[in-house]
């Protein structure tokens, strides 16, 4: 697989995992299960089937630090960084002029740093599936998760006819790509058949990527062109700084893939969770006879369906069911489950209180 590339997007600021996630290490640097951070879960994974001088990062320049730490087996010429975050086409752009520098035909895997992913032989048949098809088809392709109950936190995808060229999972060519959802149009979603989740993971061939961007995003294409002409000299930095801070703040599903009439979708098996809160940790972790999870010395007394996160102190539970309780250097979280997503408005309010020493 000597023309396959992955390219790990790991930019992301992880505010929903305060406080363990910070400005300065992130949700994707943190060891959520077992020893090995979400990044480096995701590199290991992708190693098994691609080279890692193939292996590439897209990260923030504020990173960098912490991205070196873990990533010390990868090129570090692998690793870049954007100077502002601009959503993932930009970014996924970027990483496209490096790859193509390699091998203009080269086919890009692109994936988030920062998912839970499960069955990494399954993982990998799925992968394959759709690099044949990026190949053969001259696609860009999606990989679609087989959707278990009615989510409305995620993106859909809905399909239309299978097509078959020989590979082992099942593949679709992609009608159109929806909104997150309401609960009963969820519902009816999963009732009807067709429809998957938006997984977030991308394939196909560099090539076939920049003559979309030319098609339907043409000033990124051109910004992009002006800053492949600096690489490789003592002006990329300057350039890519005030190339890129002008650079339109887009995503590749708006910027492409809703566009774009080439769209299949392979379907995933395999277990995936985004990890997008808390509440999500708590699912996958072991727990007592209560549902209660926990890390590190705990006393739950009269507590149920409760997650701490406390490895360097001892926490104490009392007849609180349904709390996440979190402590991190000096700060401490204590909300209940259902309310995890508010934890981004805490950073806010965090920000505009201008206290940075806990970010």
């Amino acid at each position: 697989m000597s023309h396959n590339f992955c390219l790990i997007m790991a930019g992301g600021s992880g505010t929903r995992f305060w406080p363990r996630s910070r400005i300065k290490k992130p949700k994707q640097y943190l060891s959520l299960f077992g020893n090995r951070s979400l990044i480096q879960e995701s590199v290991q994974r992708f190693s098994n089937f691609i080279s890692e001088e193939n292996i590439y990062i897209v990260s923030a320049k504020g990173q960098k630090e912490v991205l070196e730490q873990q990533t010390a087996n990868l090129p570090k010429k692998n690793l870049i960084y954007e100077p502002v975050g601009k959503n993932t086409l930009p970014a996924i752009g970027l990483a496209a002029l490096f790859i193509s520098e390699k091998d203009q035909e080269g086919i890009m895997i692109v994936s988030p740093s920062d998912h839970l992913i499960q069955n990494d032989e399954l993982f990998k048949q799925t992968i394959e599936s759709a690099v044949k098809i990026a190949d053969e088809k001259n696609g860009i392709v999606t990989i679609g998760i087989t959707p278990k109950f009615p989510a409305t936190g995620y993106g859909y995808v809905q399909t239309a006819d299978e097509i078959k060229i020989g590979q082992p999972i099942k593949s679709f060519a992609v009608k159109q790509f929806v909104e997150k959802p309401m609960f009963e149009v969820a519902k009816k979603y999963l009732q009807s058949g067709g429809f998957f989740w938006n997984s977030g993971i991308f394939v196909f061939k560099v090539s076939v990527f920049m003559e979309a961007v030319q098609k339907y995003a043409p000033a990124l294409f051109a910004d992009l062109m002006r800053i492949k002409a600096s690489i490789g000299t003592d002006n990329y930095d300057e350039a890519l700084n005030k190339i890129y801070n002008e650079v339109t703040s887009i995503s590749i599903d708006y910027g492409i893939l809703e566009k774009s009439d080439n769209v299949f979708l392979v379907q995933g098996d395999f277990t995936w969770n985004d990890l997008g809160s808390w509440e999500e940790v708590y699912k996958y972790e072991e727990k007592d006879e209560n549902q209660n999870a926990q890390v590190g010395e705990v006393v739950f007394l009269d507590t149920k369906r409760s997650y701490v996160y406390a490895p360097n102190s001892l926490v104490a539970v009392v007849g609180l069911d349904d709390v996440i309780v979190v402590q991190e250097g000096d700060t401490i979280l204590v909300c209940k489950r259902d309310r995890a997503e508010q934890i981004k408005e805490v950073v806010g309010e965090i920000n505009r209180r201008k206290l940075d020493q806990y970010l």
